[in-house]
């Protein structure tokens, strides 16, 4: 393997200059994967992250992408070298979505590819990008079911896969694993629009590519000693900036010794108890306490925990370095056996990876007292049409995903923020026209829900309203938290609000025909984790939480104005009624 030589001391400027190089690498992967991708899901949405990785595995650099995909695609990248150890050869590109192989949940597809010295022919870097694939096949479209109990109902799950092999693509095996091994299962489909999947991860491969040009690049700009040896430096940057981070909060706090819980819907507690040295700027992060392993989906890979940590203690650095693998050095992470947060070979994760994770990000954050809770969940909606059918053939079709934003935590010194993705999800929310133009809905209403976030002193951000309208019957679900638990405040600051979710039902006659007026609708809370046949004309109307508040109001001021909810101007939609009307 190539030298890792490091001087004593680095140059300030040549760290700063790499760093933003490796982090430029990482960017240009991401703008050459949008630009070719053709999904929703990853175009507009950007649900997707790119990453350079050290020969050995460990993170080197993002930019600022899905926290959730960063902290966790080390453990990908580590689990596939470990398979291949020096079978990989150039022109090699893996394939992976296991959460047993360092995967997050099925949806999201790691790409890998190796980076070899044009000398030697050793491996000097990976690059790597993971994009949520909307629909893998499964027993609902969308593949994200909230009923799901084991991980086989969620789609096709792949360990390891050589996709290109020596620069051949192997589409024969990509249909077996993607199409032919998910319907074996009983009550599950393939993946229901392969040409879309297909076309996406070539899209990943480009990227990847792109990305060992531009290292190549760098590479021959500065020689592979000096690049390399950066390379450290940059991690060790990381990591002392998290020790006196660590030996910070000791002084700050007046101890070492930190607590929390929290607790999803159903009651089942994440506990968190550290302890840092402050002599070493170490800390143990020991989830002892946490609930066994759930029946449902909420369980979250091992990686996913360490995601979640990594983005904490990267967000509450003041200073402004890359996220990589040297801020997770300090700290030793106990997760207990037989928990969710460890769970076995077979357990649903899809709702972990969106949902656990956020509830884990509260718990950390909490246990600093470095802000309020955040909405404390990701508001995943999917539909769409196609899988088996009853004769056991496949039916071709599509899923449409989207998360749904909420209010941001309030902390010592700002407000929270209204209708925005919080923490470890970064994505975008379904574009209104483009949602309208490709799928059989309407939307009706999005804008924020007055009066949600925590009041206090610096309240806590609002949540916002989305109602769908189907134009066709189709099954639609939803995937949510914080539905029967509010999002905490602190330092005597409210709580967020609670969110809802509600089936506005059309009732019909004898006949089958729609009954006019206020008479004809049912409301009906479908609960945090259901999937439900809807007619035409029938509404989704989902409510998300707001965040908590910091600090105790004070009730001389007058209470801020609120945005209230609005219609999207210029839709298809808006379009549609007008011509009603007129």
């Amino acid at each position: 393997m190539a030298s890792t030589k490091k001087t004593s001391s680095p140059d300030p400027i040549l760290l700063t200059l790499f760093a933003n190089r490796f982090m430029s690498v990482a960017e240009a992967m991401g703008r050459s994967l949008q630009q070719t991708s053709i999904s929703t899901n990853i175009k507009e949405r950007l649900d997707f992250s790119c990453a350079l990785f050290a020969p050995d595995g460990d993170l080197v650099a993002n930019a600022p992408f899905i926290p959730i995909h960063l902290g966790s695609m080390s453990f990908a990248v580590k689990y596939q070298m470990k398979l291949h150890g020096k079978d990989l050869k150039e022109g090699d590109v893996l394939m992976t979505n296991s959460p047993h192989a360092g995967g997050s949940h099925l949806p999201d597809i790691t790409i890998i590819t190796p980076v070899f010295d044009s000398d030697t022919k050793e491996i000097i870097f990976f690059t790597a990008s993971r994009g949520h694939h909307a629909d893998i096949g499964g027993i609902l479209p969308g593949s994200m079911p909230p009923t799901s109990v084991n991980i086989f109902e969620e789609g096709a799950e792949i360990v390891s896969f050589k996709i290109v092999s020596e620069g051949i693509f192997d589409r024969e095996g990509l249909l077996d694993y993607m199409v032919d091994r998910p319907a074996k299962y009983p009550g599950s489909s393939g993946c229901r629009n392969i040409r879309d999947v297909e076309s996406d991860l070539k899209a990943q491969i480009a990227a990847n590519h792109k990305g060992i040009q531009l290292i190549r690049a760098i590479v021959n700009d500065y020689g592979l000693e000096t690049v390399q040896e950066y390379m450290y430096h940059i991690r060790s940057n990381a990591e002392m900036s998290v020790r006196n981070l660590l030996r910070d909060v000791v002084k700050r706090a007046g101890t070492n010794i930190l607590d929390s819980v929290d607790y999803l819907d159903d009651g089942t507690p994440i506990q968190l108890h550290v302890e840092i040295d402050e002599a070493t700027g170490s800390a143990k992060f020991d989830f002892e306490g946490t609930g066994f392993e759930v029946r449902g989906n909420l369980n979250a890979p091992i990686s996913v925990v360490h995601s979640a940590v990594i983005y904490c203690m990267r967000a509450m650095l003041d200073s402004d370095i890359p996220l990589n693998a040297g801020c997770l050095v300090p700290l030793s992470i106990h997760i207990p056996e037989k928990t969710l947060l460890s769970p076995s070979r077979t357990a649903a994760v899809c709702g972990g990876n969106v949902l656990t994770s956020q509830r884990i990000v509260d718990v950390v954050l909490k246990a600093f007292h470095a802000c309020a809770a955040s909405q404390g969940c990701t508001n995943n909606v999917t539909f769409g049409a196609g899988g088996k059918g009853k004769d056991g053939k496949a039916i071709p079709g599509w899923g449409y995903y989207e998360t749904i934003a909420g209010g941001s935590g309030a902390g010592p010194t700002w407000h929270g923020t209204s209708g925005i993705h919080t923490h470890i999800t970064n994505t975008r929310i379904g574009d209104v026209e483009i949602l309208e133009r490709r799928y059989p809905v309407l939307l009706n209403k999005f804008g924020l829900r007055e009066g949600s976030g925590g009041q206090g002193a610096f309240r806590g951000g609002e949540g916002v309203i989305r109602e769908f309208e189907l134009l066709e019957g189709m099954q639609m679900s939803i995937l949510s938290e914080r539905r029967t638990r509010q999002p905490y405040g602190l330092e005597g600051g409210g709580p967020g609000a609670m969110g809802r979710n509600t089936w506005v039902k059309q009732m019909r006659d004898e006949d089958g025909d729609v009954i006019d007026g206020k008479q004809g609708t049912r409301l009906i809370n479908i609960g945090g984790k259901a999937t439900v046949w809807m007619g035409k004309g029938d509404k989704m109307v989902i409510e998300t939480p707001g965040g908590g508040a910091w600090g105790a109001a004070d009730i001389s001021h007058p209470e801020h104005a609120h945005v209230h909810a609005w219609e999207p101007r210029g839709s298809i939609a808006e379009r549609a009624r007008a011509q009603a009307a007129f």
